[in-house]
């Protein structure tokens, strides 16, 4: 079956065995003949199938997931990483986006408190010194997937205690009457920390994107401002234009 899917390994050839596996694979996802979730062979299998060995298959599959291109999960196999695709012209959370997507979503907290605002905060959300915030910091995963880390402030005149946010923190606004209504956003390409790359379980200095978003109500109070640090592997951004 990988066969049919992939360019055939020559043995001559002078890049070896697996780095052509790889180009091959990586050409297959490329051009969909393998698409986002599909189920890789277990590596015997790959070796049996193409007569090479497994230290092969393994070394070859090792660098794709390094890519971002493959995922392995515990006791599942190895699978082709299934990215997502996030619009900029619809303000919607990280829980509505992976849901939206028949992905699971869930959180692991890094941080929730209150404290005072610091300058970038109290200018962001429009917040005088001193005035208090609420901080949420957390790895946002899809599928058990680390997809992102975020960090986000409001006002404590929306939510008056760090507990009072579950899973969405958008839900918690909806609930209060000050979900959103606008954003503004912006987007820059970043390299992760070491600690960044740690949290999400990648590489350090892997590309990833930075997100800043300030949300406001209609009536235009600032009630969020977020960071939120995407793994450049699992998330495309993807934003409509129309011709004047």
């Amino acid at each position: 079956m990988l066969r049919e899917m992939i360019d055939g390994l020559d043995v001559d050839h002078p890049l070896p065995l697996y780095q052509q596996l790889q180009r091959s694979i990586r050409q297959a996802i490329h051009r969909q003949a393998l698409g986002p979730g599909d189920a890789l062979p277990a590596e015997r299998d790959i070796a049996e199938e193409l007569e090479i060995s497994r230290i092969t298959v393994r070394k070859a599959l090792d660098g794709l997931v390094g890519e971002g291109l493959l995922t392995r999960r515990q006791g599942a196999g190895t699978f082709v990483t299934a990215r997502v695709e996030k619009s900029f012209s619809k303000l919607s959370s990280f829980t509505e986006d992976m849901r939206a997507r028949g992905v699971r979503p869930h959180s692991e907290w890094l941080t929730r408190s209150c404290g005072s605002v610091t300058p970038d905060e109290a200018m962001m959300l429009g917040l005088s010194p001193g005035a208090a915030v609420l901080r949420f910091h957390r790895i946002r995963f899809g599928d058990d997937k680390p997809m992102a880390l975020e960090y986000s402030s409001v006002p404590t005149r929306y939510i008056s205690s760090p507990e009072g946010v579950g899973e969405s923190l958008y839900a918690a606004l909806r609930k209060v009457g000050a979900r959103p209504t606008r954003a503004l956003q912006r987007l820059r390409a970043v390299l992760f920390t070491t600690e960044q790359a740690d949290l999400l379980g990648i590489a350090p200095a892997s590309s990833g994107l930075l997100i800043e978003r300030r949300a406001f109500l209609s009536n235009g109070q600032p009630v969020e401002f977020t960071r939120s640090y995407y793994r450049g592997d699992a998330y495309d951004f993807i934003a409509e234009l129309n011709a004047a």
